[in-house]
């Protein structure tokens, strides 16, 4: 029987991340499962408990968003120790591209009984920035700027908070000259944003890249040109479906390696915690992590 240590960011969610923990343990220690569970201090703190875990052969639970899921899930990028999570944070997205359920019994299940994935991640390196390992999507624009009004809102949670954070990062926005150096070759980019996605989902359910896969190898870049803003605003709309591809002021390249840089000082996040400037240069690292997922061959729960 599988042994786990839950590490819980204590504030996911409005507070939400113990909560889903509390309904989900009682199933796995019915099962027979031994759980313990640690509160983190901080995203450093969370890595440093996630790893003495991974060292001692227990599955890691991530407990709360995309941030402690990027976090931790980095933390143990290339140690062949075992991720589990617990979405229960405002985002989610990493989880959602691995088709994870929230309810508990479905969790409960596929912690127990589901395999572990190798999946991708990606390597974060700047020269201004501490070298990290992440695992959904690296931003670079308005999106950027719209996650940091996102997670310093107090009144809005989820997708609302994402919504109202882009509404506000647009209305203020210049689009800015890109240098975006994809697998050597050079592709020059003035607009709004520039996405390196190893999952298909970002900013609470928004489908940026439609075509990603996290065990594919290589991160979908996705990058939306200059537009009138009522155009941008119906380009967020679109998000919701990742209808945007389609649209001309919309491309998409797949690479291994790329770089970011702009004429001015543009912010770019990552999987919601990192926050710095570009440039910033990005490798995947092909199947470096071990995730649970749904058991392959069953039938769909």
């Amino acid at each position: 029987m599988r042994q786990f240590t839950a590490v819980v960011n204590p504030t996911a969610g409005g507070s939400t991340g113990a909560a889903a923990l509390l309904a989900l343990a009682r199933r796995l220690r019915e099962a027979g499962a031994e759980l313990h569970t640690e509160y983190s201090r901080s995203l450093t703190h969370a890595q440093e408990l996630a790893r003495d875990a991974g060292r001692q052969g227990r599955v890691v639970l991530a407990v709360g968003g995309d941030g402690i899921a990027g976090g931790i899930g980095g933390a143990l990028s290339g140690t062949g120790a075992v991720l589990g999570l617990v979405p229960a944070g405002r985002g989610n997205d990493f989880a959602r591209a691995l088709e994870l359920p929230t309810e508990p019994a479905a969790l409960a299940r596929i912690l127990l009984e589901g395999e572990p994935r190798h999946v991708d991640t990606i390597e974060v390196e700047s020269a201004v920035h501490d070298r990290t390992v992440v695992l959904g999507s690296v931003y670079a624009g308005v999106d950027a700027l719209a996650n940091r009004h996102a997670n310093r809102s107090r009144l809005l949670r989820g997708a609302a908070s994402y919504y109202a954070g882009g509404l506000r990062a647009a209305a203020t926005w210049r689009p800015a000259r890109y240098r975006v150096t994809i697998d050597g070759e050079e592709h020059p980019h003035t607009g709004y944003t520039v996405v390196a996605a190893n999952s298909g989902y970002y900013g609470s359910g928004r489908v940026i890249a439609p075509d990603a896969r996290v065990d594919d190898g290589l991160l979908d870049v996705v990058m939306i040109e200059d537009a009138p803003r009522r155009l941008f605003f119906a380009l967020m709309n679109d998000l919701r479906t990742g209808a945007h591809v389609h649209r001309p002021q919309v491309r998409v390249e797949r690479g291994r390696e790329i770089r970011v840089a702009a004429d001015r000082d543009v912010p770019y996040g990552a999987d919601g915690e990192v926050d710095a400037l570009l440039p910033v240069t990005l490798r995947v690292l092909p199947g470096a992590l071990r995730v649970l997922c749904r058991p392959q061959a069953r039938e769909p729960w």
